[in-house]
């Protein structure tokens, strides 16, 4: 589960108050990506999303390129960064998660890179949300990506 909440274990997205990143958002109560991140987004005055973190050693695989895991991480990421001001306009704070996450692989990144993602709602309604995206490293693209996330049904 990702990007959603249900009131009592998850607060929305947190504001980074120093570095990089400040001013800029990202979900604090996520242990997985607090760890394998951390990865960052704001909203731009068009009112698109960009996301964004940093390459670090902790990222790069065997060979010393961006690991493809940690780009299908980012990307997972960006599906609910992406469409978060839509969720939140609609007064959406239903948990939702994962249910498809496809990515083609178009080029590497390194140590130090600025990694970047940015997408769009193709469609939402009723239970899922379509979106698709573009990561990529010094305006170079890395992968796109596309997903489907759901909301979560309360059983009761």
């Amino acid at each position: 589960m990702d990007g959603g909440g249900d009131g009592e274990t998850h607060h929305g997205p947190a504001v980074v108050q120093a570095g990089e990143f400040k001013g800029w958002r990202g979900w604090s109560d996520d242990a997985y990506e607090s760890l394998t991140g951390p990865f960052y987004f704001k909203e731009e005055a068009d009112g698109s999303v960009r996301c964004a973190f940093r390459a670090e050693k902790k990222h790069m695989n065997g060979g010393g390129a961006m690991h493809g895991g940690c780009m299908m991480t980012f990307a997972d990421f960006c599906l609910f960064a992406i469409s978060h001001p839509l969720r939140h306009a609609q007064g959406e704070h239903t948990p939702m998660f994962t249910i498809s996450l496809n990515g083609e692989f178009v080029g590497p990144a390194f140590e130090g890179d600025l990694i970047e993602g940015k997408g769009e709602v193709v469609r939402a309604g009723g239970s899922l949300m379509f979106i698709r995206g573009l990561i990529e490293t010094g305006g170079k693209p890395m992968m796109t990506f596309s997903g489907v996330i759901k909301k979560v049904k309360r059983r009761g």
